[in-house]
């Protein structure tokens, strides 16, 4: 009786959230609800986690609880950390959840709401989840290695090699953009930039508290610090409110950038327990606090969805970023649906803190479920708002000009209402000068949240919404950053170890502050092109790392598929193959038209030569032609970049085939005599 109940359940929720996703897709001209978002997104995940990921565990990868781990058998107290399940599970949730759930749905929302929604539910179920289990598990057989590494040793020399590189030139295009996604946030913003600074020793206290003071107190220590941030928050107004000590934290884009660029360094140098693992941990909490809550004001509230299915840019006219419905839907939303980071992630620290492969489903595909959510969240926050408004914040001043009504005449040109006065308005009710022209999808993502909480808990607070939205993605951004780059340590630590064995040892100080400072230096620089582009970066690089983001998933996938079809488990290729397959259709696209395209808000080699063409014809003032020149440069290093990750691409792919399938006929032929 009781199974046939457990299946009835089964068989009603399916039946609900087909009704709830067929409602969002054949939805059109009339308006729909923002519940159905969260009754299909929840419907789907619970079935998928409860029977995929169970048969992927179970068949494909064949995942056995008395095997012990890398973190066991290796553990040194610095990187191999036998630890708890739930620690473990904050640090990957936190690490991976980045800019992407967050600023890849609010960005796409220019298309619409009904493309970002499919592809978020889709891909993070039959994509997402799958590479980040798979990638986690077959790093942790292999003692924690990272991605390049295992790719190296299992697709061969040739595609090993190309993997190892790309992936480290990926790394650090996909670091230098969610520290350009804080920055934006973050400047001229005391309250911001005061509330982000304050977590980073209450992440430190935290980890000497566990670790000297109250050893495995974790909900304890874990109340402790989630207070502290809230303290944090509330600190932060009275800072901004203050005319002395709000000039300590009124900073603009580049003196940000530094001050990211130092916290990178020293969160791949200081020791995983003291900085990146308490911070990542106390993070979780305040994410899925925050997501929760955000859940709960939605269900109550029940707002009603102001973006329309499909804009009138899908054809690539867009003003946020440039490129056509395909690819680059499927290119701006990373992370909330399939991300190549999270396969560093999974294949870096994690691999080496699991104490039991039986937290491998959890672990892997659970948390990808659970960011794939919080990018529900974040296209609900950002599509409440009401469109004119969203186009208002996130439009850069290249498109729509430097005065504010200049800005409104062009938006309102689009068929999307809002005036001057309702921005300041809206700037002046979330404890900010100006909301015009804040790229990169943080900000009018907070002002989205920020009046859902509102509406739910009162609008007297809006300002603090507002601002306990922008900690709270800056903390999602951040806590990837430091893993990002510790990661990007290991990465560089295994391809010099190739030559100089030392060096590959990743305790060895030396190694560690070379590694890093490289790393850092590297991703700095990026992060610097950003800052000085009068488009606020976005347009230069968010395609660049949607693109990288997810040729690297890609190759993660290339690589587990090449292990499933060594291991004799060609049945199985297509759990990762069919993912993989897509991806290379949608990242070869949105590369070549990057590359090649004669659209100047599209290719980046278009654009350079617009840029020349402007400067020989005088249309450049003569106290920005310095600049002018970097950022045709920076355009071209991009096409340059976005053809060497394509080539990377296709060889990697192109060798796992031939080793794979070479080993695989050896094997049989062995077998047969």
């Amino acid at each position: 009786m009781k199974k046939y109940f457990k299946n009835i359940v089964w068989i009603l929720l399916a039946l609900l959230g087909a009704l709830a996703f067929s409602t969002i897709a054949l939805s059109r001209n009339e308006s729909i609800n923002a519940v159905w978002f969260i009754t299909a997104a929840v419907c789907i995940y619970m079935i998928a986690y409860r029977f995929y990921a169970s048969w992927i565990a179970a068949k494909v990868l064949v995942i056995d609880e008395h095997r012990k781990t890398p973190a066991l058998r290796l553990q040194n107290d610095k990187d191999f950390i036998p630890t708890d399940k739930w620690i473990v599970f904050g640090h990957h949730f936190a690490a991976i959840a980045g800019p992407g759930p967050l600023v890849g749905p609010t960005l796409a929302a220019q298309f619409g709401y009904l493309p970002g929604m499919l592809w978020i539910l889709i891909g993070a179920v039959l994509g997402g989840a799958v590479q980040d289990m798979t990638t986690l598990f077959f790093s942790t057989r292999r003692n924690g290695k990272s991605l390049g590494q295992m790719a190296r040793d299992e697709i061969g020399v040739i595609g090993g090699t190309a993997s190892l590189i790309g992936t480290f030139l990926i790394m650090v295009i996909l670091i230098a953009v969610l520290g350009l996604v804080v920055v934006n946030a973050m400047k001229h913003s005391p309250w911001a930039t005061s509330t982000v600074a304050a977590t980073i020793p209450i992440a430190i206290f935290i980890g000497i508290y566990l670790r000297s003071i109250r050893t495995g107190r974790v909900l304890e220590a874990s109340l402790i610090g989630f207070g502290l941030l809230l303290l944090a928050v509330f600190a932060g107004g009275l800072i901004d409110h203050s005319q002395t000590l709000r000039t300590y934290f009124d900073h603009d884009s580049l003196s940000l950038a530094w001050a990211i660029i130092f916290y990178g360094f020293a969160a791949a140098v200081l020791p995983v327990w003291l900085l990146l693992a308490p911070r990542d941990y106390l993070s979780t909490f305040v994410k899925l606090g925050t997501v929760i809550v955000l859940a709960v004001a939605i269900i109550t509230l029940q707002p009603e969805i102001k973006m329309p299915a499909l804009t009138q840019f899908t054809d690539g006219t867009g003003p946020i970023f440039g490129g056509s419905l395909f690819p680059f839907v499927f290119i701006t939303i990373a992370c909330g649906s399939i991300s190549g980071f999270h396969s560093l992630i999974a294949s870096g620290t994690t691999p080496k803190l699991l104490d039991n492969e039986k937290y491998i489903p959890m672990i892997g595909y659970g948390a990808m479920l659970l960011e794939s959510f919080v990018a529900i969240m974040a296209l609900i926050a950002a599509t409440v708002l009401e469109p004119g408004i969203f186009f208002a914040i996130n439009s850069p001043v290249g498109v729509v000009g430097s005065e504010a009504v200049d800005a409104i005449q062009k938006i309102n040109s689009w068929g999307f209402k809002v005036t001057v006065e309702e921005m300041e308005l809206l700037a002046k009710n979330m404890g900010e000068t100006s909301l015009f022209a804040r790229t990169g999808g943080a900000p009018s993502l907070a002002v989205g949240m920020a009046n859902i909480f509102g509406k739910a808990f009162g609008t007297n607070l809006l300002a603090m919404w507002y601002h306990f939205a922008i900690m709270f993605e800056a903390i999602f951004i951040l806590t990837t950053l430091d893993a990002g780059t510790r990661v990007g340590r290991f990465m560089l630590q295994d391809m010099i170890g190739n030559i100089y064995p030392k060096f590959g040892q990743t305790s060895w100080m030396p190694s560690i502050i070379l590694s890093s400072a490289i790393v850092v230096s590297c991703w700095g620089y990026f992060l610097y092109i950003g800052v000085i582009d009068p488009n606020g970066g976005v347009n230069i690089l968010w395609p660049l790392f949607g693109i990288a983001n997810q040729m690297l998933a890609a190759i993660a996938l290339s690589v587990g598929t090449g292990i499933l079809i060594k291991s004799n488990k060609l049945k199985y290729a297509w759990v990762t193959g069919l993912p993989l397959i897509w991806l290379i259709i949608v990242t070869t696209t949105a590369a070549y038209q990057k590359i090649f395209s004669q659209d100047i808000r599209v290719g980046f080699l278009a654009a350079a030569r617009d840029l020349t063409d402007k400067i020989n014809t005088g249309l450049i003032e003569d106290n920005k032609i310095s600049i002018t020149h970097q950022l045709i440069f920076n355009q071209k290093l991009d096409a340059f970049i976005t053809l060497f990750l394509l080539i990377i691409l296709w060889t990697v792919v192109i060798d796992m085939l031939r080793i794979s399938f070479f080993k695989k006929k050896v094997i049989s032929y062995v077998k047969s005599n």
